[in-house]
């Protein structure tokens, strides 16, 4: 009888022990759970330091993401730039281009810094000069110059390291078929075969041959034509025409190795969408996005799938599926853009930054993150409250 009372009280003590222990581990658990709630909790993001539109964008090797030159309707051409900082969603100001330039092109080099090259300058002249930034001191310095001034053109880092430069508009807005190549070696260009269709405003898309596939874009008038660049060769051969004219499109290459072409204008924005098969040189239409655009972004997400952001017209989100061909609506941003720059940061999620608005003041600051998880967007720069601890998809 002793012993079963004695068993009692020490099973009621025991439990209380075990009470005040979850008790004060709760307890413990929630105030580190504030504490570190407190150093994480969400402040409104950073806008850019300077509103701008036809900018450049280039992810660093350190995961930032570099934001250099465009266009402000007060300000006119620029030559500042800024970098974010995807943990804390915030800019910072980094030193200025040497020349101030916008509707440019930026390629991040294999050894991690960024070539800046040609784009309009103060007075709307098509720039020859190019520059390279270094992410370890934030200074641009000058490297070769093109041989020929371009704005509206393109720039692809090539599997050997140098970077081809093709078409765009000459002063005076012309279009150009010349084509060259830097070798970051040298920082030096030489001159590429030419296009066998002079185009600006055009895509080119590094294909998983090596080869460079140029497609679109506006010579007379929106073009069909399409084109691919053959390093070994240093020459262009054409390729099987798109079943649509389109510029100012985009292009995305594809998991698969294939690339899509989304959107764009000819005469008005389209909405039609097709699929170019590098092993066929040729065009199939896909699915259309549900509203006509261009001047918009597209991005290739982690899962495969690809991100439209902005563009003319009405720029609600899509996501487009190559296993079905089809687009779906996604999460709505917050501001409608075009003339933007969209960026896939390490985490999965894509920075869209700046850019011009549909309506009222042009040239715009604010930038947003896309969560693929759930397919939503915030502010850039909200991390705690929307995921936790956990590193966004």
């Amino acid at each position: 009888m002793h012993s079963s009372a004695s068993s009692c009280r020490s099973g009621r003590g025991a439990a209380i022990r075990i009470r005040r222990f979850v008790s004060g581990g709760l307890l413990i658990w929630l105030l580190g759970f504030a504490v570190v709630a407190a150093a994480f909790e969400y402040q409104p993001a950073q806008a850019l330091q300077t509103a701008r539109l036809n900018h450049a964008a280039a992810l660093l090797p350190s995961g930032r993401v570099l934001v250099a030159g465009g266009f402000h309707e007060t300000l006119g051409t620029l030559a500042s730039a800024e970098t974010y900082d995807p943990a804390g969603g915030g800019w910072s100001a980094t030193g200025s281009l040497i020349t101030a330039r916008s509707a440019l092109a930026a390629v991040t080099l294999a050894n991690g810094r960024v070539l800046v090259v040609g784009g309009a300058g103060a007075s709307g002249n098509a720039l020859a000069s190019a520059e390279l930034y270094d992410p370890a001191s934030g200074n641009w310095s000058a490297t070769g110059s093109l041989s020929q001034g371009r704005y509206d053109h393109t720039a692809t880092l090539l599997a050997s390291g140098r970077v081809l430069v093709a078409g765009g508009a000459a002063t005076g807005g012309g279009a150009l078929a010349s084509a060259e190549v830097y070798d970051p070696v040298t920082g030096l260009w030489s001159a590429a075969g030419p296009l066998t269709t002079a185009r600006s405003v055009h895509t080119a898309s590094l294909l998983a041959s090596g080869r460079v596939l140029v497609a679109g874009g506006y010579g007379a008038a929106a073009l069909t034509s399409a084109e691919v660049y053959d390093p070994a060769t240093n020459d262009w051969s054409p390729t099987g025409s798109m079943v649509g004219a389109r510029s100012s499109h985009s292009a995305t290459v594809l998991a698969s190795g294939r690339v899509i072409a989304v959107g764009g204008a000819n005469v008005g924005t389209i909405a039609s969408c097709e699929v170019y098969d590098p092993a066929a040189g040729t065009w199939t239409p896909t699915g259309s996005l549900a509203t006509q655009r261009a001047v918009h972004t597209t991005t290739l997400l982690q899962s495969g799938r690809v991100l439209v952001a902005g563009g003319t017209g009405n720029g609600a989100a899509q996501l487009y599926d190559p296993a079905t061909g089809s687009w779906t609506a996604t999460g709505t941003a917050a501001a409608g853009r075009y003339n933007h720059t969209a960026v896939l940061l390490p985490s999965g999620r894509v920075l869209v930054a700046a850019g011009r608005r549909p309506s009222g003041t042009i040239a715009m600051n604010g930038a947003e993150e896309y969560f693929p998880l759930t397919g939503s967007w915030s502010d850039a720069g909200d991390r705690l409250f929307a995921f936790g601890f956990q590193t966004p998809p």
